[in-house]
């Protein structure tokens, strides 16, 4: 993943047109990825409801405290529509991820994060990287780094 950290910017640098990066204020790009049970996820599927995606890394201390929080707002607010999708960072395939989701009880969706919506949603220089998308699909807030449960609640409410 350090590798493709790298290139994100190298490739931005060359000036290819390339996808839209994921702006605040500008529609999410699409994107599908594949979860750990290998169901796909479209981001055209989750229209209409509020998403947090939340990208992280198992070897990321402040991601490991944030997810339990992830999770208990998503159990909190799944009935009003809310989607919240961890796209993990880790180069090593879904057996880890997934030993590391089971360890910590995570009951909310998870995916690999792929090249492609790296390069769509990037540059994801830092994990816990989060961005929260209203239900028309448009990126409200982008947040880099740790937030605790009350703030990240907060935002969650402004998406609702």
């Amino acid at each position: 993943m350090r590798l493709v950290f790298a290139l994100i910017p190298l490739l931005a640098a060359l000036g290819s047109p390339g996808p839209a990066m994921a702006q605040t204020g500008q529609p999410a790009p699409p994107f599908s990825v594949r979860d750990l049970d290998g169901r796909t996820v479209r981001l055209q599927d989750l229209r209409g409801k509020p998403v947090v995606l939340d990208f992280w890394a198992t070897w990321c201390a402040p991601c490991r405290a944030s997810m339990p929080d992830l999770d208990a707002l998503q159990e909190r607010y799944a009935d009003q529509g809310l989607v919240v999708l961890g796209l993990s960072l880790d180069e090593d395939g879904t057996a880890p991820v997934k030993r590391f989701v089971e360890r910590l009880g995570i009951r909310f969706r998870i995916a690999l994060a792929n090249e492609k919506m790296l390069a769509q949603y990037g540059p994801i220089r830092s994990a816990p990287t989060t961005l929260f998308i209203n239900r028309r699909g448009v990126v409200v807030r982008r947040v880099v780094g740790y937030v605790d449960k009350e703030t990240m609640e907060s935002f969650i409410r402004e998406l609702l």
